[in-house]
């Protein structure tokens, strides 16, 4: 199990090296890498989660339980996160990185994870994580940054922000085509997947060029504290309620997995975007990235039921 995880983790680990190294040596203009962003921003991850939530087969997968156990364990975390933001003694814009770090999660470390732990069977359990934690976590960081962000908005104007983010709309997408048990057409297909399966080496790239480790020491607390939160806290609240919603089996495994992940390669693009600590985000990313190869085996043999 242990090996399966690691080596799920190190190619994430790798292009954020590589992207790093890419922008240290100049190897691509410095223009490249805004646009970059913004291009899997908007175009890449929504067309991975319309492609990932659209086209899967649920089966006899327990929807309601497993979705039930991931929100009420997000938000109680998103809950102990602002109650203690007085304490964390860090600038607003810094605690949106902070609050991003303790609720987001990588959508592809968690479906290579789960193929490798327990088969391509458990890709509907996989699909189904994705489809409950992306939209909620995706609300909750714009309500985060319209409050905290460099660039704070109105109820309305963070209304609208939320409607509008691309991520979301992706996953509400993917979701429908579910409900209404329609299939991307043939033609359409393949151009949708080979978009989103580009979010993946061109979001850790911009991650990696982003990286600035002195930004992490500046900020190593609020980077401690955001991994604690997600390492820590996060499994502890899904293995409660795995007891409260009866999860068993294969589908509390991916609970586990999904809510002890590292935080997402877009939260540094979202930081971006809605005026974030960008430089601390991607700092935490990539620490994140490195605990995660102890943090996510230990939360599956410690909470996981047997």
């Amino acid at each position: 199990m242990i090996g399966a995880i690691l080596l799920a983790l190190a190619p994430i680990v790798l292009l954020i090296a590589a992207g790093h190294e890419m922008r240290r040596l100049r190897f691509l203009s410095e223009a490249f890498w805004p646009q970059a962003e913004r291009l899997c921003y908007y175009a890449l991850l929504p067309a991975l989660f319309i492609h990932a939530l659209g086209m899967a087969d649920l089966g006899d997968v327990p929807v309601a339980a497993l979705a039930g156990a991931l929100v009420v364990s997000i938000l109680c975390v998103a809950a102990v996160l602002l109650a203690v933001r007085p304490w964390l003694g860090v600038a607003p814009a810094a605690f949106t990185s902070v609050f991003q770090g303790g609720v987001r999660f990588n959508t592809y470390v968690g479906v290579s994870a789960t193929v490798s732990l327990l088969g391509a069977s458990a890709l509907p359990l996989a699909a189904v994580a994705s489809a409950t934690i992306v939209p909620v976590v995706n609300i909750l960081c714009v309500l985060v940054f319209a409050r905290w962000g460099a660039a704070r908005a109105s109820f309305m104007g963070a209304l609208r922000a939320i409607v509008l983010n691309p991520l979301v709309i992706g996953c509400a997408i993917g979701i429908a085509m579910q409900g209404a048990d329609l299939d991307l057409p043939p033609a359409l297909e393949p151009f949708i997947r080979a978009l989103g399966q580009a979010s993946l080496p061109i979001g850790l790239l911009c991650v990696g060029a982003a990286l600035d480790w002195g930004a992490l020491g500046r900020g190593l607390r609020p980077a401690l504290a955001a991994s604690f939160a997600k390492f820590v806290l996060m499994p502890l609240a899904t293995f409660a309620m795995i007891a409260l919603f009866g999860l068993s089996g294969p589908a509390a495994t991916v609970a586990i997995l999904f809510q002890a992940l590292p935080t997402a390669s877009s939260s540094y693009v979202m930081a971006r975007q809605m005026g974030g600590d960008a430089p601390l985000m991607a700092g935490i990313v990539a620490l994140q990235t490195l605990l995660a190869a102890l943090a996510i085996p230990a939360a599956l043999l410690l909470l996981t039921p047997s």
